[in-house]
């Protein structure tokens, strides 16, 4: 029975259409040597063989395993929504269907839990078919800890299936807005409700494959040539969108900074010049940009960079083009 010393911990299973690798990561969580875990499993109407997979590790494990059917597709934000709201430990797991997780992942994260919201840690790429990248998160970015959520405005270094949250951040997350990242966000509200730590350790072998839900190597963004046609247009609207989102939560630290950062974007958008935006940059590039693994020789040239606005840019693109 789950106490004190070890609570409940719910692990949030999203799954659509992913037979290949659902029975690896399934084996990988029933192998946690924490002791008290339920694994909530939740397909978004899969149409391979997802539900069966699931429904025959659930009769093998009833104790532990609790399986959810939609009726009709989520997806994949939305649906982990739905996996939150049916988990009961008081602390949650995010979970993809396609990666492997270390044995003593839930039991270091617990250990972490007290006095944060959420405790994430680093991961190991791997290839799609299980070998080996030689490379981690943490040789990709810099990784966020302690309580500032500037540093995560522009960027994201807390990937959903390295995180165990408090179930008590709940009240502040949900409803997720299907428009943006769940762990984004996730971490960006518990930066400004409580602390967030960091696990050095590689907990977590990440799948990298065509199908998966991020992208952080770049590696589609790389072969799709498409991707790079009105990139500007399209990426500030995004971030616009996002950091707007992020404006209005009702529990932000700094709500001026916020405010100021938010109106010197989105004017940028409609000018030619934005020596305002640039001048906020240059001072705040340390938070805005710490999740970013810049050479400082390059800081000078990027600022240099967001004196455009988008005007000028997308001029500058029908020229060149």
């Amino acid at each position: 029975m789950p106490s004190i010393q070890n609570p409940l911990v719910s692990i949030a299973l999203c799954v659509y259409n992913g037979d290949r690798f659902l029975e690896i990561q399934l084996n990988s969580l029933l192998e946690q040597s924490y002791p008290h875990i339920e694994i909530v499993a939740v397909d978004d109407c899969s149409t391979d063989d997802s539900r069966q997979i699931l429904q025959r590790y659930r009769a093998q494990h009833p104790e532990r395993i609790k399986v959810i059917e939609n009726e009709t597709n989520k997806g994949y934000v939305k649906n982990f929504e739905w996996a939150l709201r049916n988990c009961t430990g008081q602390f949650i797991a995010f979970c993809d269907q396609d990666d492997i997780w270390h044995p003593e992942k839930i039991s270091k994260q617990v250990d972490q839990m007290p006095g944060h919201l959420l405790v994430y840690h680093d991961s190991q790429f791997i290839q799609e078919d299980g070998t080996t990248m030689d490379k981690k998160m943490s040789d990709v970015i810099n990784m966020v800890v302690g309580a500032d959520p500037a540093k995560l405005l522009l960027f994201n270094s807390v990937s959903g299936h390295s995180c165990l949250i408090d179930r008590q951040l709940l009240q502040y997350i949900l409803p997720f807005d299907p428009d943006h990242f769940h762990d984004h966000w996730t971490a960006y509200v518990a930066l400004n409700v409580g602390k967030v730590a960091y696990i050095r350790e590689t907990l977590v072998q990440y799948r990298q494959h065509q199908s998966s839900s991020t992208d952080i190597l770049n590696r589609r963004k790389k072969l799709d040539k498409s991707y790079h046609e009105n990139r500007d247009v399209k990426k500030l609207t995004r971030e616009l969108n996002w950091l707007k989102k992020c404006q209005s939560f009702s529990q932000n630290k700094d709500q001026a900074f916020l405010d100021t950062f938010v109106n010197l974007f989105e004017t940028r958008l409609d000018t030619y010049f934005s020596f305002q935006y640039a001048q906020f940059i240059g001072k705040h590039f340390d938070r805005l940009f710490y999740i970013q693994k810049k050479r400082k020789s390059s800081r000078s040239g990027y600022i240099y960079r967001q004196i455009w606005g988008l005007r000028a840019k997308t001029l500058w693109a029908k020229f060149f083009k």
